[in-house]
């Protein structure tokens, strides 16, 4: 079981809960998960439809955490925000691969920031700290991204995720076999209700990609 812990300095900022998986099988498209995806898309639309983000009650929490940590949400977005703005546009969400894909459906659901890593390329263990002085990774899509003065995930190479966009050096690949998911909330989140999150992508998880779960909660 990896362990992961929130640094004392950001633990009045920040409430998380993980859920790790192994033995997990990642396949290219799974058509029970995509009619999921689909149908949660269509609700989101017709929920929000004609509403500007700032009036969605559902991105706030995630707005919140930014917030807290000193980022203006409206410049640099959780990565949850970014996927239902593209639902709201019609686009839809990315078809990657089953892992990738059901942690983008959770965090289109729950409207939280979920970063997504593979263990077996993760060193030692996990803290969720602020980036310091210079520090900062190549981002999934996007190419070099600083942490410095952010939130971020980092093992004992360094900065490997956020909840703006995970590493290249820790994504989900073909022959990824364990991962993490970490749920990201600002501290003021309901713990009961963010306990319940993780229950559900570590349903989702074991249902689309098998393997067993060897954590799932708050940390």
């Amino acid at each position: 079981m990896t362990e992961v812990r929130v640094e004392p300095s950001v633990a009045a900022h920040v409430r998380v809960a993980v859920v790790e998986a192994a033995g997990v099988t990642v396949a290219d498209n799974d058509p029970a998960l995509w009619e999921e995806i689909e149908a949660t898309g269509a609700r989101l639309r017709a929920s929000y439809a004609g509403r500007e983000p700032a009036q969605i009650e559902g991105l706030q929490p995630a707005r919140e955490l930014y917030r807290r940590i000193g980022v203006d949400p409206t410049k640099l977005r959780p990565s949850s925000e970014a996927l239902l703005r593209r639902v709201l546009r019609g686009d839809g969400l990315p078809r990657i691969n089953t892992l990738v894909d059901i942690n983008n459906l959770c965090s289109l659901e729950f409207l939280l920031p979920i970063g997504l890593h593979d263990l077996d390329r993760v060193r030692g263990s996990l803290v969720i700290r602020r980036g310091g002085p210079g520090e900062g990774y190549e981002a999934i899509g996007k190419g070099p991204y600083s942490v410095e003065g952010r939130l971020t995930v980092a093992d004992d190479d360094g900065p490997c995720g956020s909840p703006t966009s995970d590493s290249q050096r820790t994504m989900i690949r073909p022959e990824t076999r364990r991962c993490l998911m970490i749920i990201y909330a600002p501290a003021s989140y309901d713990p009961a209700r963010l306990e319940a999150h993780a229950g559900l992508a570590a349903s989702r998880l074991k249902g689309f990609a098998g393997g067993t779960i060897a954590q799932s909660g708050l940390r």
